[in-house]
């Protein structure tokens, strides 16, 4: 059973009612929990460390998308499911700045990480972020909550990592790439949150459920 809600479209998984947002998150209703997978905080900067030129406020961006699902969910609880932080190289003074401002702003908020392989490679984010830092599954029945997309006996797994998209195709051979919400037999993952990060192109089977995001949307296309 699914229906629009606002901007976002609700479906029932495994008996709980999740809503996909077309911010790239998902929001648990009665746990009142937002999931976000792939933010890589810092991408950006962490190119132009390499002196690789690229645009800045990425970083700002993001976060204040995410502090705008905070206010509209209301959630309590946020867990990122892996690759919060990129890479080292990418906390800069200013990006470090703008990560300690936004934290303080959301001071009540629980927060989560479930250890994904790009955190492994930053020590200094649990206590940047003030959260707390578990490693892969984090189970909260009937779900759990991983990084990478691999089957497992806990529950239904909900992740990142591979950056789904999906390729539409109109008329006159034009297509469009859009990232997706893929969700299998027991594994669903989530598009990659920050606005700095690629897309894997993904072949749909048709044993799987895909919900695109296109502009303010989200819409199911398989």
């Amino acid at each position: 059973m699914q229906g629009k809600v606002g901007q976002h479209l609700e479906v029932e998984l495994e008996g709980e009612k999740l809503l996909l947002l077309a911010q790239r998150g998902v929001y648990w209703k009665d746990r009142n929990i937002l999931l976000i997978a792939d933010a890589h905080l810092g991408k950006a900067a962490t190119f132009r460390a390499h002196n690789i030129a690229v645009p800045t406020g990425t970083t700002e961006k993001d976060l204040r998308t995410l502090s705008k699902l905070i206010a509209e969910t209301s959630a309590e609880h946020l867990i990122f499911l892996g690759d919060l932080i990129h890479n080292k190289l990418g906390l800069t003074d200013r990006i470090t700045s703008l990560v300690l401002a936004w934290r303080e702003q959301h001071s009540q908020l629980r927060i989560t990480l479930v250890r994904g392989n790009h955190d492994k490679r930053v020590p200094a984010i649990e206590t940047l972020m003030k959260m707390e830092i578990v490693e892969e599954p984090l189970v909260i029945g009937p779900f759990a909550l991983k990084h990478h997309p691999k089957e497992d006996a806990a529950g239904y797994v909900l992740c990142g990592h591979t950056h789904p998209a999906v390729r539409l195709h109109g008329a006159g051979q034009k297509s469009l790439r859009l990232p997706c919400f893929l969700f299998e037999k027991r594994i669903g993952t989530l598009p990659a949150f920050g606005s700095f990060t690629g897309c894997a192109e993904i072949e749909p089977t048709g044993d799987e459920r895909v919900y695109v995001l296109a502009g303010d949307s989200v819409v199911e296309v398989h």
